[in-house]
C-alpha cells in the first residue's frame, strides 16, 4: 500500500451487521447532522480534503448487509485502504458477531488493511450496565491483531462520529503494522533497520552519537524547526531515566534514538516516526519510495546490460575495507549481515545470490567475490542493486552508480564487445556435467554425486584475460526442461552474450541432445536477430569418449561455422582454459555464431537479391550515361552542320 497523498485518496469501506448504524454514522460524519430517514445503503460519500488536517481526500463506501450482496461487498473490500467494522452498543450479539463472523470473514477474503472497530448507537446503551471498552475488546484485539483501534460513537448525539473516520484515515497514512509488533511491544526489524540508516546519515562526524548540533539538523530536516536547548536536555533526560545507555557524553546514541521512536509509537504518535521515515525517502512498506528510483532510470533495450560504474565500484571497495575489520580479504557472514543492517533485509540470503559466488575457506567472501555478487545483482535486478547501494550509504545520484552497455547488435557491427560483465547461458541435457562445471567455476571440489538441478542457477566469478584485464563472468545454468522457456520468448536470448552447450563425451545420446539445443538456439537467434556466439563443451573427458560423438561433433561444428568442442574434465580439474575462451568469444560477438541450413539459404538468397539490385543499378546507370553521350554527339553534329 503506497503512502497516501492528495493524488492518492483514502478509501474507507464500512461493514457490519444489519441495523448497527453504518449509514447513519457516515451521514453524521459527513454532514454534522442526523437525518431521520437514511437510505439502507448510501452512495459513495466523498469527504473534502480540507475535512481532516492531513489534507487528504477520503471516500467512504457504505455496504449492504444482505446475504445476497456478499459478493459485491467482497469486491469493495478488495479496493479498501481501511475498513470500519460496526456493532450496536445496545445489542451484545452484534459485538459477538465481530469475532464469530466478520473478522474471520475478512481473513478468509485476505483483506490486509487496517481495521477500525466502531461501536455505534452509544446513546442507547443502558446506563445501569456500564461497559469498559478496553475490557470488552481486549480479548478480540488479542486474537485479531489486524484491529488498529476501537471507538464508540453516537450518530444521533454527534459523539465521535467524525473521529471514527479520522482514525481510519490515520491508520492508512500512519499505519502501525509496518512499524510496531503489538504482541511483543517492540519495533519491527525493518523499522529498526531504516531508523539505523537514518541515524548513521545524521551522525555526520561518525562518533556513534547525535550531538546537539546533529539533533537540531535532524529536527530541522524533518520538522522544519530546531529544538530549544531545554528541549534537547528534556529528550536526553527522558531517555537516560529509562535507558542509561541511550545517552553518552556526546549525545543520543543509536539505542536511545530507537527507544525514542518506540516511545512515540506506544503513545500513539505514529505520525512522528512516519514523518521521519518519509523525509528520508521511505514508503509505507519501509522501502525507498518510487520517486527516488523511478522505472525510467532503468529503461533500456533488451540487448543492453547494466553494469556498475567506477564510482559505484570505488564506493563498494571502500565499504568492503570498512567491514572487513581485520583486513584478511575475507568478509565473514556476520560482517555481510552488518553491512546490510541498514537495508530492509540482506538481499543475498535468497536465490539466485545465496550460493552464486566463490566462498573463502572460512565461508566468507573475498573482495573479488563481493564485487562479483554486486555485478550479478546489477545485471539481473539493477533497481534492486541501486536501492541496496543507497541503503548501505551511497549518497550520489542513483544514475551515477550504473551504466548501460552498448547494444549487442552494434557490438557485432563494430566487431568488439566492451562489456566488463559477460553473461553465459549454459545449455545441455541432464547429467551432462553442467552443475559440476558451475561448482568448479566457483572453486568447489568435484563431487561424483553432483545432481542435476531442475532450477535455473547462477555462478559468478572473475576471469583473468590474457592481457591482464579482468572480466566478470556470469554463468546461468539452463536445465534441459527449462530450455523451452527460452525459445518461447522473442527476447530471451537478448541478455545472452555467449551460449555454451555441455554434453557427456561418453554418451552418444547426450551429444545428440546438445547438438539439437545448439540448432534450436541458432534458429531462434536467426529468427529474432539476437544471434549469439556459441561454444560446444565436451565434458567428462576422463571417461572414454564415444567415437560417434567425436566424429559428429567435428562435422556439426564445422558445418555450422563454430569452433570445435572444448574438452574438459571437472573431475580432474582440467578445464582447457574454458572460462578464458568463453570470455574471449564473448568479446568478439561477430565470430563463432552458428549458422543453420535455413540461415545459410536466407543469406544466399539475400546476396542474390542484392547482386540483382546492383546489376540493375549498374545497367540503369549505363543507359543514362549512353543517352547523355548520344545527346552530346547529336548536339555537336547539329552544330557542325
Amino acid at each position: 500500500m503506497a503512502a497516501a497523498s492528495p493524488n492518492n485518496p483514502v478509501r474507507i469501506v464500512v461493514i457490519g451487521d444489519k441495523g448497527t448504524g453504518k449509514s447513519s454514522l457516515i451521514v453524521a460524519a459527513a454532514t454534522d447532522s442526523f437525518p431521520p430517514n437514511v437510505p439502507p445503503v448510501l452512495p459513495d460519500t466523498k469527504l473534502p480534503f480540507q475535512f481532516f488536517p492531513d489534507g487528504i481526500p477520503v471516500t467512504i463506501v457504505d455496504t449492504s448487509s444482505r446475504p445476497e450482496d456478499k459478493g459485491m461487498v467482497a469486491e469493495e473490500l478488495k479496493l479498501a485502504d481501511a475498513v470500519v467494522l460496526t456493532y450496536d452498543c445496545d445489542r451484545p450479539e452484534t459485538l459477538e458477531r465481530l469475532s464469530t463472523y466478520w473478522l474471520p470473514e475478512l481473513r478468509l477474503l485476505e483483506v490486509k488493511v487496517p481495521i477500525i472497530v466502531a461501536g455505534c448507537k452509544l446513546d442507547l446503551r443502558d446506563d445501569n450496565s456500564p461497559v469498559v471498552l478496553e475490557e470488552v475488546m481486549a480479548p478480540i484485539m488479542h486474537q485479531f491483531r489486524e484491529i488498529e483501534t476501537c471507538i464508540e460513537c453516537s450518530a444521533l448525539k454527534q459523539l465521535q462520529a467524525q473521529e471514527v473516520f479520522y482514525y481510519a484515515q490515520k491508520t492508512v497514512i500512519h499505519p502501525t503494522a509496518p512499524l510496531f509488533d503489538q504482541e511483543t511491544q517492540t519495533l519491527k526489524p525493518r523499522c529498526v533497520r531504516a531508523l539505523k540508516r537514518i541515524f548513521i546519515l545524521c551522525d555526520h562526524d561518525k562518533d556513534g552519537a547525535l550531538s546537539e548540533a546533529e539533533l537540531n539538523a535532524f529536527q530541522v530536516k524533518c520538522f522544519h524547526a530546531p529544538l530549544q536547548p531545554s528541549e534537547v536536555d528534556g529528550v536526553k533526560r527522558v531517555v537516560q531515566e529509562k535507558l542509561p545507555e541511550g545517552v553518552n557524553e556526546v549525545g543520543l546514541t543509536l539505542t536511545g534514538f530507537l527507544f525514542l521512536h518506540a516511545l512515540f509509537i506506544e503513545k500513539g504518535r505514529l505520525e512522528t516516526t512516519w514523518t521521519v521515515l518519509r523525509k528520508f525517502g521511505y514508503n509505507n512498506d519501509i522501502r525507498l519510495a518510487d520517486e527516488l528510483l523511478p522505472p525510467s532510470l532503468f529503461k533500456r533495450a533488451p540487448d543492453q546490460s547494466v553494469e556498475l560504474t567506477d564510482v559505484a565500484i570505488e564506493f563498494l571497495t571502500g565499504k568492503y575495507m570498512l567491514f572487513d575489520a581485520d583486513g584478511d580479504n575475507n568478509l565473514r557472514p556476520q560482517e555481510i549481515e552488518d553491512l546490510f543492517s541498514t537495508a530492509p533485509e540482506s538481499p543475498w540470503k535468497e536465490a539466485p545470490y545465496e550460493d552464486a559466488a566463490e566462498k573463502t575457506a572460512l565461508g566468507g567472501l573475498s573482495s573479488d567475490s563481493f564485487l562479483s555478487l554486486w555485478s550479478l545483482m546489477t545485471l539481473l535486478e539493477p533497481a534492486r542493486s541501486v536501492e541496496n547501494l543507497i541503503y548501505i550509504g551511497f549518497q550520489g545520484d542513483p544514475s551515477s552508480a550504473i551504466r548501460f552497455t552498448r547494444k549487442r547488435l552494434l557490438d557485432r557491427k563494430k566487431k568488439q564487445c566492451e562489456r566488463k560483465v559477460v553473461q553465459c547461458f549454459v545449455f545441455g541435457p541432464n547429467s551432462a556435467g553442467k552443475s559440476a562445471l558451475l561448482n568448479c567455476f566457483l572453486g568447489r571440489p568435484y563431487a561424483d554425486n553432483t545432481e542435476s538441478t531442475t532450477d535455473e542457477r547462477y555462478a559468478v566469478n572473475v576471469v583473468d584475460e590474457t592481457k591482464s584485464a579482468k572480466k566478470t563472468l556470469v554463468m546461468r545454468e539452463i536445465p534441459e526442461d527449462g530450455a523451452q522457456g527460452i525459445f518461447s520468448s522473442k527476447e530471451s536470448l537478448a541478455a545472452c552474450d555467449i551460449a555454451v552447450f555441455v554434453y557427456d563425451s561418453s554418451d552418444e545420446s547426450s551429444w545428440k541432445r546438445a547438438s539439437e539445443l545448439l540448432v534450436e538456439v541458432a534458429n531462434h537467434g536467426e529468427a529474432t536477430g539476437y544471434e549469439v556466439p556459441c561454444l560446444m563443451v565436451s565434458a567428462k573427458d576422463d571417461i572414454v569418449s564415444s567415437q560417434i560423438s567425436i566424429q559428429e561433433s567435428t562435422r556439426v561444428t564445422q558445418e555450422m561455422g563454430i569452433e570445435p568442442p572444448v574438452s574438459i574434465s571437472s573431475k580432474l580439474g582440467d578445464f582447457n582454459n574454458l572460462f578464458g575462451k568463453i570470455v574471449t568469444a564473448a568479446q568478439h560477438p561477430h565470430l563463432s555464431i552458428p549458422e543453420t541450413e535455413a540461415g545459410k539459404s536466407r543469406k544466399h538468397y539475400n546476396r542474390l537479391i542484392n547482386r540483382s539490385l546492383l546489376s540493375v543499378s549498374i545497367g540503369a546507370a549505363a543507359v543514362v550515361v549512353g543517352l547523355a553521350a548520344y545527346r552530346v554527339y547529336a548536339a555537336r553534329k547539329s552544330a557542325s552542320a
